[in-house]
Order: C-alpha cells, then sequence, then structure tokens
C-alpha cells in the first residue's frame, strides 16, 4: 500500500515505524529537516521536506497515485488543507486527520466530501481518555480493550503470589469458574511472550492478557490476583484537553481534583467542570499534596505534556501514599523504564492512537487494531466473509484454521453473543473474530486469511 503520512513528530513516526516493517510504500513529509534525516536513516522510507498542505509537496511525495494520506501534524488547520487537497487534485482514496480541538470536532457536517473531505478523523486526546477511563473501570488492570462495541474485552493484569490460579495449568480456569467462559490470548514472563496451552502453568509476576465478555472480566481477574476495591478518589495533574475530559468524564462516578499550574485555565475548567475540585498549584508540591492528603487517594494521575514533571509529580504521589499512579509518557523510550516499579502504569498517546491509524490501513475487512505491550503485539477484530469455497476461515472449525505462528484467535462475536473460542467453535460468515498476534511479523497472514476469494465474486 502506498501511503503518504504528514508530519514526523511523535504519532507520524511510530506510524511510519509500524508500516515500513510491513512492507508498505512510506512517504513521510515535514518541515523539520533534521527529523527527516534521523527517520530516514533509521527506516526504510522516502521523506519530502517542505508543507504538507501544498499542492507541490503532495505531488513530489507521490499523491498522483497514493492509496492513503495520513495527516498528523502539530496543527489541526494543516491537516484539514491537506485532506482538502488530496481530494481536489488528486483523487485519494482515503483521507486521515488529526483534529485536537474540540470547536473544529462539535460541528456536524464539517467533515464530509461537501465540506472537507476527511474520511477518518483522528483525536488522540479522545483516545487517551477512553483508555485511562476503562483502567479506572478495572482496578488492578494494565490494559483494557474494547472489542464489538464493548461486548468482549481483552484485559492485561499482572499475577500476584496468593492468586487462586497462580501454580495452576490454564485448563484448571473452567474448574474455578464453571459459569465463566474465558480465554487466555497471551502470557508475558520476563517479557518474553509464552503461546498459553492447557498445561501453561501461571506464574507470580506473569502479565496474562485474557479475553471474555465484559460481565465477566472481573471474575477472571480474581483468579490471577486479589480483587481490589473500586477506586473513589481521583486525584489529576494537568487540567489541559486529556485532564477536562477525563475529568468531566468521570467526576460523576468518583470524587476528582484537578491540580493546574494556569490561573487562566483554572478558572475555566471550575466553569465547565460540575463537581470536580479544581486546585491552582503544582503537582510536584509536596506540601499541597499532603494538604489534599494524597495519601487517601485511589489513584493519581499525571496528564501534564511535560514528561520530566510527570513522571517527578508520579514517584513523589506514590512516595506520599497514593495507592495507584498512571503516568502519561509522551517519549516512548521511557515507558518502558518507569512501568512497574513506583509507577504502576504508564501510557504512550502515541502507542494507544496508533491502532486508530493501523485499522484503516489493515487489508480484510479489520474493524479494529490494538497495539499492546508498546507496539510489540497487536489484537485484531476482522470480519469473516464469504464461504467455505471462497474464505479460509468460514466453514472451518478453529483447529483446522492454519493460523499463523504465536498468533491465536480468543473470541468470536455473533450477533449480540459472545463466544469464547475452543478448537471446535465454527467460523460463519459474518462473525467478528478477535485475534491476538505476539509476533507482528505474520500480520500480512493474519490479513490473507480473512480476504475473500475471487470464488466468492
Amino acid at each position: 500500500m502506498k501511503i503518504i503520512i504528514l508530519g514526523a513528530g511523535q504519532v507520524g513516526g511510530t506510524l511510519a515505524e509500524h508500516l515500513a516493517s510491513e512492507a508498505n510504500d512510506i512517504t513521510v513529509v515535514d518541515t523539520d529537516g533534521d527529523r527527516l534525516r534521523e527517520l530516514g536513516d533509521r527506516l526504510d522510507i522516502r521523506t519530502i521536506q517542505g508543507r504538507g498542505s501544498f499542492p507541490t509537496v503532495l505531488r513530489q511525495a507521490g499523491a498522483d497515485d497514493a492509496d492513503m494520506l495520513v495527516a498528523v501534524t502539530n496543527s489541526d488547520e494543516t491537516n484539514m488543507v491537506a485532506c482538502q487537497v488530496a481530494y481536489t487534485l488528486f483523487h485519494t482514496p482515503t483521507k486521515i486527520a488529526r483534529v485536537r480541538e474540540p470547536a473544529y470536532l462539535t460541528r456536524a457536517g464539517l467533515f464530509d466530501n461537501e465540506a472537507i473531505p476527511v474520511d477518518v478523523l483522528i483525536s488522540p486526546e479522545q483516545v487517551v481518555t477512553n483508555y485511562i477511563k476503562r483502567l479506572i473501570e478495572y482496578p488492578g488492570a494494565l490494559q483494557v480493550i474494547d472489542f464489538a462495541d464493548g461486548k468482549a474485552q481483552l484485559v492485561a493484569s499482572k499475577a500476584y503470589y496468593g492468586g487462586p490460579l497462580v501454580g495452576q495449568q490454564l485448563k484448571e480456569l473452567r474448574a474455578h469458574m464453571p459459569g465463566v467462559d474465558t480465554r487466555v490470548a497471551a502470557i508475558y514472563r520476563r517479557n518474553r511472550a509464552i503461546v498459553p496451552r492447557g498445561d501453561t502453568v501461571i506464574e507470580a509476576d506473569d502479565e496474562v492478557f485474557f479475553i471474555a465478555a465484559r460481565g465477566n472480566i472481573r471474575a477472571v481477574m480474581s483468579e490471577l490476583r486479589r480483587l481490589e476495591d473500586s477506586y473513589r478518589r481521583v486525584v489529576i495533574a494537568g487540567g489541559g484537553n486529556i485532564g477536562e475530559r477525563l475529568a468531566e468524564a468521570i467526576e460523576s462516578r468518583y470524587q476528582v481534583k484537578i491540580i493546574e499550574k494556569s490561573p487562566a485555565r483554572c478558572r475555566h475548567l471550575s466553569e465547565v467542570l460540575d463537581s470536580t475540585i479544581v486546585l491552582q498549584g503544582s503537582a510536584s508540591d509536596r506540601d499541597l499534596l499532603l494538604e489534599e492528603n494524597i495519601n487517601d487517594a485511589d489513584m493519581f494521575l499525571a496528564l501534564t505534556n511535560d514528561d520530566e514533571a510527570n513522571i517527578m509529580s508520579s514517584l513523589l504521589a506514590k512516595r506520599l501514599g497514593a495507592r495507584k499512579v498512571i503516568t502519561l509518557i509522551n517519549n516512548t523510550a521511557y515507558v518502558d523504564l518507569v512501568q512497574g516499579g513506583e509507577i504502576d502504569i504508564a501510557i504512550s498517546p502515541q502507542l494507544a492512537t496508533i491502532g486508530t491509524l493501523l485499522t484503516h490501513v489493515r487489508r480484510g475487512d479489520v474493524v479494529s487494531v490494538h497495539s499492546l505491550r508498546r507496539g510489540a503485539a497487536e489484537a485484531i477484530e476482522a470480519i469473516a466473509h464469504g464461504d467455505a469455497k471462497s474464505s479460509k476461515v468460514v466453514g472451518r472449525r478453529i483447529r483446522d484454521i492454519a493460523l499463523p505462528p504465536d498468533t491465536t484467535i480468543g473470541a468470536v462475536i455473533r450477533d449480540e453473543e459472545v463466544l469464547i473460542a475452543h478448537d471446535d467453535t465454527l467460523i460463519e460468515s459474518g462473525d467478528h473474530v478477535i485475534l491476538f498476534l505476539m509476533d507482528k511479523r505474520h500480520i500480512r497472514d493474519v490479513e490473507r486469511l480473512f480476504q475473500v476469494g475471487l470464488a466468492f465474486f
């Protein structure tokens, strides 16, 4: 696939890295020559220096025959104009734009071919807000992913000493929970992937990915660890777009406080939020945190744009007694360094957003893609089409499907029913199939499984 990426920042660079490793023809456009040289030296891609909204630059990047334009510069306006130019002059089939400003996003009818021709809108702040909101709903989870509009969920959780299933074989899971059906999709032990089988023994500190119907998630988590009490008191450091959206989303169910430095931003937050307490000050101010009883906080969320400030305030909050700490980290190199110590969960906005972009790049009818383990693995929701003659999956039982190495099918969603995958589960046309790939090198093989052959037509 020929793809033009406008913007070589964190999101654009991460996307280029993902796609270049999958044999796509990638061109990255940016005004920063140094950043382009760094990307070009590291990846097998073309780079063009210039403004991505200029017709001459887009033509130089190959817009005449590009399959897709992904506009993820730091300017909403540049992204929108680039999509307009690509549509009008080059008839680019798929146009994706990152738009952050709520004033644009809330205008109905603004983004269609009669106005601004954007096929897919990406709002990183909303993606990250939803990501964090799911973590708050499931105490103890490291990652929570929705499939089929939330009917099924894939959850990552760390197994702890004392969990009923720790030290037991996976096949014992059904005996422990006779009324609950679930499947363990993958296990990571000391950062090494293990393909789960019935005789696999779960050890303490294993990171376990399992899939189940939404209503069964907490029951499965209780088998891996002592179930944590629900969160009640949440402290948010940073009242920017993400902090504001998150507070707005959860303030009706939790006691929320926001710590924000800017007096003007504090006034704005006080006006738009209903029950959230807004505090002016620094989240790294020890006296302020003590005064606000940080030791009683169930969750401390550092959501500013400054990685170092987020890390330091998170470490301080944890030392002062905050029960759980989540930190937003823009530099993906920091994520593995800080997660799992005093900082419980580190979130990369780029990796959280990348799945939304990859959904529209994948071949076959792929509904959603989620990046896992900091981009090392993927979870995919694909729709099976065709019949037994034209499809490699329809009309076959899971044990008869030639899955690539290190790939598992976790569940099948059929209409409103969630079917946890077992060897004898039969795939039907229209089924939403949830797959877990521990090795992304096999992504093309998975895509080919869900492409309908010519016999179907």
